[in-house]
This record gives structure tokens, C-alpha cells and sequence, in this order.
């Protein structure tokens, strides 16, 4: 079995300070960075707006290409990532999920790189998370939520709560960092 994990969006503005903060954002960032020698391929996503896009009608203003919030949490272990793929880039678009990367399409290199399952992670669980998952289970790829490698923004009371609930109903498979070494269980 191939395995990737994909890292999605733990950049500085999702993170404590930041622009669009996930409270607890930064409390991931040892947990990937101990579970990345487990993998084969290490993908990341990155919110990578224009300053001018429609998206910060929305949002407050986050993640504007080439900018420190849009750079990624310094803790994280960047020397390891095979591929970052861009979302957002045009001022038209939201880009919730890293299959709506622009820069390379996401399920055409995890096909072409024969990766058989998908550990997902990053920041926030209620949006571009939740909708990488979504995206990634329609594209037929087994999909993993690694569930202490997640976190949200709280935005609404049961949001995370659904989150985790609409990923598994559609076929996700919520996981603790340490169940990643014993996936065979899940075959």
C-alpha cells in the first residue's frame, strides 16, 4: 500500500494571531510533523488568494499569496513535502478543497504516484478539511481523517462535531495518529 499524507492549509493566518485563526491551530503541528516518516508522500495544500478576491466578501482578508499569514506554520516540517498545491488563486473562486488546486491537479498526481490510501490533516476541519475529504472520497481514493491532526475554527456550536460526522457518513475513516503504523486493520 502507497500511502500520503495530505497536510491542508496549517498556514499562519488559520493558526493562533492569525487573520482566520483556528484556536487551537498550532497544537497540531507536532503531531504531523511525528507522523510524516510514516508515509510515502507528503502532500500540502495552501489558501493562496489574490488580494482582490471575491472570497474575502466572506471571509476576513487571509492567506494573500506571498504574504507571511500565507506561508506556512513556522514549526512545520516543510523539508519533508513531496508537492504543495495552490487553492484559491483566482479572485473568482473560494477554493475550499485541495482538489481545487490550480496549480496541479490533486487526484491526477495521487493516481499517478499509485497512492492506494489518503491520511488527511490540517486546518479547518469545518471547511477546507471537510471538503478535501469529501472531494477525495468522490474520486474513489480511500480516505482517512487522522482526527488529533485536525482542528477548526468554532465558528458555529456543533460545527467540527458535523464536520467529523458528514466525512464519516460519506465513507471517511476517523483515525488516531497512532493507528496510522496498524492501517492494515482497516483493509
Amino acid at each position: 500500500m502507497t500511502k500520503a499524507l495530505l497536510i491542508v492549509d496549517l498556514q499562519n493566518d488559520f493558526c493562533p494571531k492569525g487573520a482566520l485563526p483556528a484556536p487551537k491551530g498550532d497544537r497540531i503541528v507536532p503531531v504531523i510533523n511525528r507522523m510524516m516518516d510514516k508515509f510515502d508522500f507528503i502532500l500540502a495544500s495552501k489558501d493562496w488568494h489574490p488580494a482582490d478576491t471575491v472570497h474575502f466578501k466572506k471571509w476576513p482578508v487571509h492567506c494573500v499569496r506571498e504574504t507571511q499569514g500565507a506561508a506556512f506554520h513556522p514549526s512545520l516540517n516543510t523539508s519533508k513535502i513531496d508537492k504543495v498545491f495552490l487553492k484559491g488563486t483566482d479572485n473568482g473562486d473560494d477554493g475550499y478543497s485541495a482538489f481545487e488546486a490550480t496549480n496541479e491537479d490533486l487526484a491526477g498526481y495521487i493516481k499517478a504516484k499509485g497512492i492506494d490510501e489518503l491520511y488527511v490533516a490540517g486546518l479547518v476541519i469545518e471547511y477546507c478539511v471537510k471538503q478535501t475529504v469529501l472531494d477525495a472520497l468522490k474520486n474513489g481514493i480511500k480516505t482517512f481523517v487522522v482526527k488529533d491532526a485536525v482542528e477548526g475554527i468554532y465558528q458555529h456550536k456543533d460545527d467540527v462535531k458535523n464536520a467529523f460526522e458528514e466525512m464519516e457518513k460519506a465513507g471517511a475513516l476517523l483515525i488516531g495518529p497512532d493507528e496510522v503504523s496498524h492501517r492494515s486493520q482497516y483493509a
